[in-house]
Parts: structure tokens; C-alpha cells; sequence
């Protein structure tokens, strides 16, 4: 399909004009009310990263949303062709990643669309963590002579938390592990994409490199973890994230991240990290999953916005 293809009713019955034949200014105006008016509250940035899509393609280069905002308050940027076709996409609920095939985590652009879990800037916080122990474990190893560091990451989906350490850590020893064979893809293109020395190993997480227990320096996870009950209220995520990625197994969404903390706690070496993301009403449950797997100085991570959203632990000596 298309990226820029939609049969979306909603768009269309919000059309009124057709946002191509206006000028740059009014047709982002216009653009945003038709998405505000549909739920959609960052209507006017996606409007502008939609344009800067659409420009960026017929360029055959990067556009960024500033470029956008400064050539429609100048009148030197025409709407693009295609952009009532893109913004009825998205009044439709496609999310905003899909239609320009790029998500951003932390220092990374990457490719997503259809089939992978699309990285959420809360997933982040994880990545700060992580640095802090990989760096204080290179520097013992440094000391003691011991060989380099390596760092897992469990349900890599799009290859966000993997791909993350990488960068960061450079000299890490890094793997991103996907039953999802669709989401290996895209976790593969990514790794090729930015030439970052990642292997992405089709495999159950909650059976991972075996033959590999007690050599892991790091391990993180954002494991599925909605309840089976559940059903998340943005149609961007109900309908679009794979199904695969979002439910946790068990009523309380918890099944399958504790098949993954289980098998993070035999990968681990002593003194190695385990990072998981989780719903913030699963923290308190988390904390004590951590502790009944053998991890001490387990702690709740917040957020940027207080939420508690992961938990860390470190393996017994």
C-alpha cells in the first residue's frame, strides 16, 4: 500500500476544500481543525510533519517541521499535492509514524509502519539506565582486563532500545531478540539503516540465547504488558500496533513479562542490570516479580512525567 493511500471516510467527510488548492497557511489551519475535530490534539504538529513529509519526498530530501512552519508564515512554501489525501489518512486514525514511515526515539530515525510496534518517547527514560551501568561496568572492566560488554534487549520490536544502547555505548556488544518475524524485518532495515553493529536474532525472548546464562551485562525489555481484557483507547494503537506487541497474556498483563524477566534473570551475570517497562498500575507488582527472581536494589523508574512506568534490579553476586 501506498504511504500516502487512504480510503478513509473520516477524512473525507471533514473535507469541505480540498487542502491541496489552498495556500500553505490557511490549508494548515484547516488541516488541524479537521484533526482536532476527530480527537486528534497535536493536529497542528501533525499537519506540519505531514507537509514536511510530503515536501521531503518530492525534494528527495530532509524537511524539518521548522522549515514548514517558516515557509508558511513567509508564503515561499506551496501546499504539496497529496496533503488532503495524507490528512484524511490521518483524521482516519493511521498513525502519524505509518504515513511518513519515520518514528524518532532518543538520537535515532527509524523506519516503521505496518507489522511493528511503533517506540514511544516514554520507552526512553530506559536508555539512561542502562548508560549509567554500562559505563560503570566498562570502566571495571577496563581495570580488571575482563572482555567487552554485552547488552540484550528482549521483544526489540522496531529495534529502538537496542539500537540505543549501541549508539551510546559504543564498543557494547549488542542484540535485539523478535519472535515477530514482520518486526525482525523492520528491526533488521533499521540496523542497516544506521550502520550500527546490532544482531537482531529471531527468537522467543522468554527463551533467548540459550547457552548464553550469566554473560549479560545489560538486559532490557518493553514486553507486551496489557491486560487481555483491555483494549487501549487510542484507535492508533487498537488498530494499528500489532497485537503481538501490546498484550501481556494474562488477565493482568503480566505473563508474559514474567516469562521475560525469568529468562533475563538467568542471562545476566552477577552484578548485571534488568530493565522492564510497564504499565504504571503494574509497578508495585513488577517490584515485587523482581525481587521474588533474585533481584536486589530493585527500583521503580518514573517517567518525565511522574509516572511509574519501569522497574530495574540488579543480579545477585
Amino acid at each position: 500500500m501506498s504511504e500516502h493511500s487512504s480510503d478513509a471516510e473520516p477524512g473525507a467527510a471533514l473535507s469541505g476544500r480540498d487542502l491541496d488548492d489552498l495556500p500553505l497557511a490557511e490549508a494548515l489551519r484547516e488541516a488541524a481543525r479537521r484533526l482536532k475535530t476527530v480527537g486528534i490534539e497535536s493536529g497542528r504538529a501533525d499537519a506540519e510533519l505531514l507537509v514536511a513529509h510530503l515536501v521531503a519526498t518530492d525534494r528527495g530530501g530532509e524537511v524539518s517541521r521548522g522549515e514548514v512552519m517558516a515557509g508558511a508564515a513567509a508564503g515561499t512554501l506551496d501546499t504539496p499535492k497529496g496533503f488532503d489525501q495524507i490528512v484524511a489518512a490521518r483524521a482516519s486514525r493511521v498513525p502519524l509514524q505509518h504515513l511518513t514511515g519515520r518514528a524518532y526515539f532518543r538520537n535515532l530515525t527509524l523506519h516503521v509502519g505496518p507489522g511493528v510496534f511503533i517506540p514511544r518517547p516514554e520507552t526512553e527514560v530506559l536508555i539512561d539506565h542502562v548508560n549509567a551501568h554500562l559505563r560503570r561496568r566498562a570502566h571495571e572492566n577496563e581495570a580488571a582486563g575482563r572482555d567487552r560488554l554485552v547488552a540484550v534487549d528482549l521483544a526489540t520490536g522496531s529495534g529502538a532500545l537496542a539500537l540505543s544502547m549501541s549508539q551510546e555505548n559504543p564498543g557494547c556488544e549488542v542484540y535485539g531478540v523478535e519472535l515477530s518475524r514482520s518486526a525482525a524485518e523492520w528491526a533488521t532495515r533499521n540496523t542497516e539503516l544506521t550502520g550500527l553493529p546490532v544482531s537482531i536474532l529471531v527468537q522467543d525472548a522468554t527463551r533467548a540465547l540459550p547457552g548464553w546464562e550469566g554473560r549479560v551485562d545489560v538486559v532490557v525489555s518493553n514486553p507486551p504488558y496489557i491486560p487481555t481484557t483491555a483494549v487501549p483507547k487510542d484507535p492508533e494503537v487498537a488498530d494499528h500496533d500489532p497485537s503481538m506487541a501490546l498484550y501481556g497474556g494474562s488477565e493482568d498483563g503480566l505473563a508474559i513479562p514474567k516469562d521475560i524477566a525469568q529468562r533475563a534473570s538467568e542471562l545476566v551475570r552477577p552484578g548485571g542490570l534488568f530493565v522492564m517497562e510497564h504499565a504504571e498500575v503494574q509497578a508495585e507488582a513488577a517490584a515485587r516479580m523482581f525481587s521474588k527472581l533474585g533481584f536486589h536494589e530493585v527500583e521503580t523508574i518514573h517517567d518525565l512525567t511522574g509516572r511509574p512506568r519501569a522497574t530495574k534490579g540488579y543480579s545477585g553476586v
